[in-house]
């Protein structure tokens, strides 16, 4: 794994390729997740919250918990954002002349590159992302399952639901929900819902350069 050469904590996080460091949220990452919170409270009938075992999506994930009661979030690492190989932890205006293969594989429209430094590509993503969802399918068939995770992962997922790519900004803390039928078949309910930020005035980024962690809420029926 790449080693954060980069990195400060002063850094402003939209400036950093964050991957699978396991940064913590900021003061307004936290106002979000405590908003995202409130909303989820009202919501009936959840029967189990799932997060990636990072920091920023766990942070979130029990802050959720702590406000509607009863869950202990269950951690899966399956849920992670994308391993971004050796451009983590570099600053996105250095990375193409630090580490230009890496840089140049990163941003590269290929499905099946690989990010040199141990990154995955956007199939590998595909694949671990998509298994996970499936397997808390099988777990809570028939039941509302709250999954917090991150941009690369609600990508990948919106791909196995729409069979194309998502274009444009996953919203930090967003709310995004996808109905899974017993037979298999993934269908989008809602996409991008900030409207818990927008009630409260905190809809700026909080979080990291894909501006997350955000929600998938599936609804396994």
């Amino acid at each position: 794994m790449s080693q954060p050469t980069s990195f400060s904590l002063d850094q402003p996080y939209t400036e950093i390729i964050v991957g699978h460091m396991d940064v913590e949220l900021n003061e307004v990452g936290r106002q979000q997740a405590a908003s995202l919170a409130e909303r989820l409270s009202r919501v009936p009938e959840i029967s189990a919250i799932y997060s990636s075992d990072l920091k920023r999506a766990l942070e979130t994930a029990e802050t959720i918990v702590a406000t509607c009661g009863k869950f202990e979030v269950i951690k899966d690492p399956d849920l992670r954002e994308r391993h971004l190989g050796d451009v983590q932890g570099l600053l996105f205006r250095e990375a193409a002349k630090v580490c230009p293969q890496a840089y140049r594989a990163f941003s590269s429209r290929r499905t099946d590159q690989v990010i040199p430094g141990g990154g995955e590509s956007l199939d590998q993503l595909y694949h671990r992302a998509t298994s996970s969802l499936q397997r808390i399918c099988q777990k809570h068939t028939g039941k509302r399952v709250v999954v917090v995770t991150h941009g690369g992962v609600i990508r990948a997922l919106y791909r196995r639901a729409c069979s194309r790519r998502f274009r444009g900004s996953i919203l930090n803390t967003s709310v995004n929900i996808i109905q899974i039928s017993g037979d298999d078949v993934w269908t989008i309910k809602a996409w991008g819902d900030i409207d818990h930020l927008n009630q409260t005035g905190h809809s700026m980024s909080g979080f990291g350069v894909s501006k997350t962690p955000s929600v998938v809420s599936p609804v396994l029926t």
